[in-house]
């Protein structure tokens, strides 16, 4: 093992496997704090995560899960779930991370598609996993205690094999979509993770004093790279929450941790400015006199008031996952809140732009994170936007088990993909305009891909054809129903609505219990003719983004 003076001095270069990062920081570490969980400060220091973690490695040999064989987490955010990540990927393992939102049919897409031999899980969640799942399941634990739920005593054979994971190696298999058969697995290697550390800390130099507070999912490459790997390459300690992340829960946290760190999502900081600090400035007589005549000052009494509400400590409040409103974007920046703002998605494990505090501007992602080329392709002369193409060791294997999904990603030259029209300024800042394709983005960054809900209404009997949109923030589905289905012996037209409002009830009623929290639809619309469809027989979809679409009745909402 190199010496410590080693490590310290050419880190860098030496980690790019999760195994040498793991050996690493628990070396150089030992006796730092690595994990706490709020309330009752249960967790780890360095040392005992590293005993902890080669104590269930060993445990997992003994029943044949060696290299390469697949390991799923399905839990909200706690120390032991990075215990089973890198009880997994630090011996050659691949964890199979699954976002606590999923599905009992997302699960069960996953666990299958993924071959997935072992899972750790949060009881609260084992009702997600299917009988048949469990059945094909070599061992399941509880991550809460790390005790064994269910073990298959046949495999018990003593012979799984670890081994020093190669750098482009798979460390980590991401499903982006799985409610239907169609899942869509990241396959991130261990230099690809490795490398969004290394960027991070580029971007912004945090240290073992630093304090995280952890709310997003770790199961996100928002939150595990940059979130939880980051700190753990530098020796600090993350604190979780421990409960679900309601208002008081948070506030009592932030109390109580007084973070120098945090990651989130755009809705959360501005919930907090659209919700407190703006009717704070308008409804005060004396903040309002203020704006007026001495702006700058009031935005530092504002803008002390807002580091205040999250612990007094922050340095650097990360914000990434979806476009941050520019209208609180201007009032953080005149408050002189120390946000950074970062531009990703999983297939890139996930940083392509970023944008420390000192460098954020008004909607822009920033410039390309370090190591990572970025270009546009196919640039408008008049607006100057173009497809934002991306590459670098950050950049993913491919699709598991999808090549013809794999090659459509790439250029001959190996530049990827990314889907987004942007344009970029003088400063090499890049400002993301749109989607190119259908993708929906979630309030809370979630994708959300409508082709997969409307897989799941197509496939109820009383609908012909489907199409999912976003209005105003809510996921709308438009139904051709079967021409059967109302049946036309009704006595009367009261009769004939009654009946379409019961249809749409339970037509929204059946897809919101097979589809995740994020792809949730909110109202079903039948349409009165059929859709307008290409000359290939695909609905025109831009026709139907307006509120004035094509004709449809009322809609029925969501409960």
């Amino acid at each position: 093992m190199p010496s410590k003076r080693y490590f310290k001095k050419f880190s860098e270069s030496y980690v790019d496997t999760l195994s040498k990062l793991y050996h690493y920081s628990t070396s150089v570490y030992g006796e730092n704090r690595q994990s706490s969980t709020v309330g009752t400060g249960a967790g780890y220091t360095y040392k005992e995560f590293k005993h902890c973690c080669d104590g269930l490695s060993k445990s997992l040999c003994c029943y044949g899960i060696g290299a390469g064989d697949r390991i799923a987490i399905l839990s909200q955010n706690m120390p032991n779930w990075a215990v089973a990540f890198f009880a997994t990927t630090a011996f050659g393992r691949v964890v199979v991370p699954i976002l606590p939102d999923s599905s009992s049919a997302e699960v069960t897409n996953i666990l299958t598609h993924s071959e997935t031999k072992v899972l750790f899980v949060s009881k609260k969640f084992l009702y997600k996993v299917s009988q048949e799942c469990m059945d094909r399941l070599t061992l399941v634990y509880d991550i809460e205690t790390l005790e064994t739920i269910k073990r298959d005593d046949d495999a018990f054979t003593c012979d799984g094999r670890v081994s020093e994971p190669n750098a482009d190696e798979i460390a980590a298999l991401i499903y982006t979509s799985g409610t239907t058969g169609a899942a869509k697995g990241v396959m991130l290697s261990h230099r690809n993770l490795c490398h969004n550390v290394i960027a991070s800390y580029h971007c912004f130099k945090t240290s073992e004093k630093d304090v995280w507070l952890s709310i997003l999912p770790m199961a996100h490459t928002y939150e595990m790279s940059i979130g939880f790997l980051y700190p753990f390459y530098v020796g600090a300690c993350v604190h979780y929450l421990g409960k679900n992340m309601a208002t008081s829960v948070l506030m009592a946290a932030l109390k109580e941790v007084r973070p120098t760190i945090m990651l989130t999502v755009p809705l959360i900081i501005e919930k907090v400015v659209k919700s407190n600090i703006i009717p704070t400035i308008r409804h005060s007589v004396v903040l309002s006199w203020m704006e007026r005549h001495t702006p700058k000052l009031l935005y530092r009494i504002v803008g002390n008031r807002l580091k205040m509400t999250f612990g007094g400590h922050i340095r650097f409040f990360g914000i990434g996952g979806a476009k941050l409103n520019t209208d609180v974007e201007a009032i953080l920046r005149k408050m002189k809140f120390p946000y950074a703002i970062g531009y990703g998605m999983t297939e890139a494990a996930p940083l392509i732009c970023t944008a420390n505090p000192k460098e954020t501007g008004i909607g822009t992602t920033g410039g390309a994170a370090y190591g990572v080329q970025v270009r546009l392709d196919d640039v408008n002369p008049e607006t100057g936007e173009g497809e934002l193409m991306a590459r670098g060791d950050n950049i993913m294997l491919g699709y598991y088990k999808d090549p013809e999904r794999t090659k459509s990603m790439f250029t001959a030259d190996g530049w990827m993909h990314t889907n987004d029209l942007a344009c970029v300024d003088k400063k090499g800042r890049y400002y993301i305009k749109g989607r190119l394709n259908n993708m929906i983005l979630g309030p809370s960054g979630e994708n959300i891909y409508p082709e997969e809900i409307e897989k799941v209404l197509n496939d109820i009997s009383e609908v012909s054809e489907s199409l999912v949109l976003d209005r105003d923030g809510k996921l709308v589905a438009l139904v051709q129903l079967d021409e059967n289905v109302l049946g036309y012996k009704l006595s009367n037209e009261a009769e004939l609505l009654e009946k379409l409002e019961n249809t749409k009830k339970s037509i929204l009623e059946r897809v919101n219990k097979l589809v995740g929290k994020s792809s949730k639809i909110s109202s079903v619309e039948v349409m009165e003719e059929p859709f307008e469809k290409t000359a290939t027989l695909k609905i025109r979809r831009f026709l139907y983004k307006k509120s004035n679409s094509p004709k449809k009745d009322k809609e029925t909402e969501g409960k």
